[in-house]
């Protein structure tokens, strides 16, 4: 059977049906998941049963496979194989996380406005995160689509963010929240790191902004004037007409928390083809 592909949004977000992607995919498949992809840059795949393995074996459709930067800490018992990223409010034995653990004060960054693996030199391509087991109310997870807020800027102020360079570092968006529990090997892991504050999409060819709450200071330009300009762009980006919002289902995969109650959820993250600055053949310097 054809995969079906029926929008939520004209240009944003599609649901995708009559795949099962723990499987190995046809070729015209994953072509056609790859073409929804390039068009819509959320898809949701309902009802999908994947083990770890058959999960992150669809993820490497689209390249290589990011580790969890909580394998940075030796002390940190991973639940999940280190290439997939736990976000859960679970430990190592399913437990939920109590109040005050580490990992659950670290994933309260979650609900900032993020984009994933911004922080890295070499970010993000695509995420894809799978329900296992979700809470009866709550825990949506809301995406902007940051091409729509690039096209809706007057063309002053696109000429303006034109070649500019921002900051990203995982202690940016984790200091908004007052979390500063890091080991010297993740700060310096988690050092700033440069990234094109407008790309170009290597798929689609459209532009979008880059920015997000990892990102901390612009180069060339005053902090004060930096931290505000990036603002006004998140809240620009984040208005309701450019906003999806996911209401979960078990075994739902999205690609791209509550402690009351079980949240299991992983997600594969596959790296992008080469950093954002080299991509937009911006010249910037080692810091």
């Amino acid at each position: 059977m054809t995969v079906t592909v029926q929008p939520t949004m004209p240009d944003f977000a599609a649901e995708v049906g009559d795949v099962d992607l723990g499987k190995p995919l046809a070729t015209q498949d994953l072509a056609a998941i790859r073409a929804a992809f390039t068009k819509y840059a959320v898809l949701v795949f309902p009802d999908q049963d994947f083990t770890d393995e058959s999960h992150m074996d669809f993820a490497r459709n689209f390249g290589r496979l990011e580790t969890s930067v909580f394998a940075l800490r030796k002390d940190n018992k991973l639940r999940l194989n280190p290439n997939l990223a736990d976000v859960g409010n679970l430990d190592a034995e399913d437990r939920i996380l109590e109040t005050n653990d580490r990992v659950r004060l670290y994933q309260l960054g979650n609900r900032l406005w993020h984009t994933d693996s911004s922080f890295k030199r070499l970010p993000a391509y695509c995420s894809l995160l799978h329900a296992r087991s979700i809470p009866p109310i709550g825990g949506h997870t809301e995406f902007a689509d940051l091409r729509a807020a690039y096209d809706a800027l007057p063309e002053a102020t696109q000429q303006k963010l034109a070649g500019l360079v921002a900051e990203h570092s995982l202690l940016t968006s984790r200091a908004k929240l007052g979390f500063s529990d890091f080991n010297d090997d993740e700060r310096k892991a988690f050092e700033p790191v440069p990234q094109a504050l407008v790309r170009r999409l290597q798929d689609s060819g459209r532009m979008s902004l880059y920015v997000a709450s990892h990102a901390g200071a612009i180069r060339g330009m005053p902090r004060q004037e930096a931290e505000r300009l990036i603002k006004e762009l998140i809240d620009h980006a984040t208005q309701r007409r450019f906003v999806y919002t996911h209401r979960w289902r078990v075994k739902d995969l999205v690609m791209w928390d509550d402690q009351r109650y079980k949240r299991d959820m992983r997600r594969a993250t596959v790296s992008d083809v080469a950093p954002t600055c080299e991509q937009m053949g911006l010249a910037v310097a080692a810091e």
